[in-house]
């Protein structure tokens, strides 16, 4: 072979592997590049809350989705039905732990049948403690680690949001003004969660209805009383239609919140930012709903007395004292049957041992201030 015949042999040769380099280099760097995902457009999820249309609480629940939707700038839109759009007000868990639904609104204690230690986020005394600050327990003081573990144990996909701390509510609605424990005795008495047990232990016979069948049970006869939440939810539910006595204060639910709930498997699948979104969105309207319910409820407060004709009593001691007692006796049944049960407890109790007694010492009364600006006697600043 001439140097020629050679030096022509060995250039296609040469030219294949240079070319093959190539097309080997440039898939390596298709590879090594970040996929680039198409935009898929918003996301969409579907809502429930546990309220009939006209009640502030789904108002609130509106609230919270227009929060979310105006903050991810269209990104993720939260659509909310009212109760019964798609299962019913104590149906919500279940929906949203299976994919039925993307999210709720409602409160923990109307998943007490799941597991009765759901009951201690409100149902109760609280230990001293208002609403807003169990939510500081819940937050700060280990109460969102055992929440989570309760829904383990009962194998609810969903990740839940306690928000809104609501102020104490009423003892109830009823035909007579409610003067001694006895008063209860046969009672038909609509209410829920752990108050159930509190309310039989007194001497009623208890039923728990969603708030938007109350005053239709009470108007048909099949219930006597009942108590659903605060002045504005009350009277948008028309229980000034079937009672005109309201007692106020209790300690049956003295701190109770509202809570918002996603599907487990849909939220975590949430872009980072749109997770920090919504719990920013959460903690804004948990103030807000405290705002807007002072305004709100105070209004209606006034209404509910002079157009309504409502007459409101304040609860008596002895019937506040023995709720406190009865409770402490319920809540020792719980604990030995439901480990969760004691273990919440005690984390409460440690919580709101030096949370309550700070609040004690530092909160200066109130009363004083009232009563010198609009008791008795009291003469204009101005």
């Amino acid at each position: 072979m001439t140097t020629e015949q050679s030096r022509t042999s060995k250039t296609p040769t040469r030219r294949r592997f240079l070319l093959a380099a190539g097309a080997t280099g440039a898939a390596a760097a298709t590879l090594a590049a970040p996929t680039v995902v198409k935009a898929q457009g918003p996301i969409s999820m579907r809502f429930q809350s546990t309220w009939p249309s006209k009640d502030i609480f789904h108002e609130y629940a509106l609230d919270f989705g227009k929060r979310v939707n105006d903050m991810t700038g269209g990104d993720l839109k939260i659509d909310v039905l009212p109760a019964g759009a798609v299962v019913p007000a104590f149906g919500l868990l279940d929906a949203v732990s299976k994919g039925v639904l993307d999210g709720g609104h409602g409160v923990l204690v109307y998943h007490y049948g799941k597991n009765t230690a759901l009951a201690l986020w409100g149902s109760g005394p609280g230990y001293a403690m208002d609403a807003n600050m169990l939510l500081a327990w819940h937050k700060y003081g280990g109460g969102k680690a055992l929440l989570e573990k309760i829904f383990s144990t009962i194998g609810a996909d969903v990740v839940s949001f306690p928000y809104a701390p609501l102020y104490s509510q009423p003892l109830g609605w009823f035909k007579k003004p409610m003067q001694t424990v006895n008063d209860f005795r046969g009672l038909k008495y609509r209410t829920v969660g752990i108050s159930i047990d509190l309310f039989t232990a007194m001497g009623a016979a208890v039923n728990a209805l969603p708030g938007g069948e109350i005053v239709a049970a009470i108007d048909r006869g099949l219930l006597d009383a009942a108590e659903f939440n605060n002045a504005s939810s009350d009277r948008a539910l028309g229980f000034a239609d079937v009672s005109k006595i309201c007692m106020l204060q209790s300690y049956h639910q003295n701190s109770e919140q509202l809570e918002i709930s996603f599907n487990k498997t849909k939220f975590i699948g949430l872009a980072p930012k749109l997770k920090a979104i919504i719990e920013g969105a959460v903690e804004a309207c948990s103030q807000d709903m405290m705002w807007k319910a002072i305004d709100r409820n105070s209004q209606d407060y006034i209404t509910l007395q002079t157009t309504d004709k409502v007459k409101f009593y304040r609860t008596p001691d002895a019937i506040l004292k023995r709720q406190l007692e009865l409770y402490d006796e319920i809540t020792k049944k719980y604990v030995v049957s439901n480990p969760l049960f004691k273990e919440i407890i005690q984390s409460q109790l440690a919580f709101a041992k030096r949370a309550t007694q700070w609040e004690q010492d530092y909160i200066t009364p109130r009363k004083m201030a009232f009563d010198h600006y609009f008791g008795p006697g009291a003469k204009s600043p101005i």
